[in-house]
């Protein structure tokens, strides 16, 4: 009498397995690079139960891009964070956007990839305009409830807190292998993550206070 559930489940477990290994396959190749041959010999899988799932590459993809991108948002909204003081809220905003990016590397190949592009894939999921919304969301309470008892400045807005955060997040991964050619560091060292994941969120503290006594 429980067929059906298990079967329900097998679906989920299999299109997850699927997305998860499309997922590593578009990061690393980019959509071009990638074929659907490789994505069912790395999954296991036939060609033909991923295109029953997912209907064609271009839908595999977006399935993929959509999932990496509310990963991220999801992530962002998931601190428990609206008893703290707006600064301290903000500044663990800025860390836990700091670990999934780091834990999430194909999210960075993939916006990258995404860009080089101009955008050509993104323009096709306009559910991700709402999650993208919600996300400022929670910025935008931070900062309105620092404005209000004087801690935050005035002169800023939730998509440049957004902006700040992510393009040093971004920069930690994009830019690892010439950094460590060129200065001989490893930016996503473990023994040195405490130390940028600190420096994100002194930056935007020191950057969003008031100054006011």
């Amino acid at each position: 009498m429980n067929e059906p559930r298990e079967r329900l489940r097998d679906a989920k477990r299999t299109r997850a397995e699927i997305l998860d290994v499309a997922t590593t396959a578009f990061a690393a190749s980019g959509y071009t690079g990638t074929g659907v041959d490789d994505i069912a010999e790395r999954a296991h899988k036939t060609k033909r139960m991923i295109y029953y799932y997912f209907g064609s590459k271009e839908k595999l993809y977006l399935a993929v891009l959509e999932k990496a991108y509310r990963g991220i948002r999801e992530a962002e909204q998931a601190p428990d964070v609206e008893e703290m003081s707006p600064l301290d809220a903000l500044r663990r905003v800025a860390e836990v956007t700091y670990d999934h990016h780091l834990e999430h590397s194909e999210f960075i190949r993939l916006v990258a990839i995404e860009n080089i592009h101009h955008g050509s894939s993104i323009r096709h999921l306009e559910p991700l305009r709402e999650v993208n919304r919600n996300a400022l969301g929670l910025l935008d309470r931070l900062l309105e409830r620092g404005r209000a008892d004087g801690t935050v400045r005035t002169d800023v807005d939730a998509l440049d807190v957004h902006m700040m955060i992510s393009a040093y997040c971004f920069f930690q991964v994009a830019n690892r292998y010439t950094i460590r050619f060129l200065f001989e560091r490893d930016m996503l060292d473990p023994e040195r993550r405490d130390h940028y994941r600190g420096m994100i969120a002194d930056a935007v503290v020191a950057w969003l206070s008031s100054g006011d006594d």
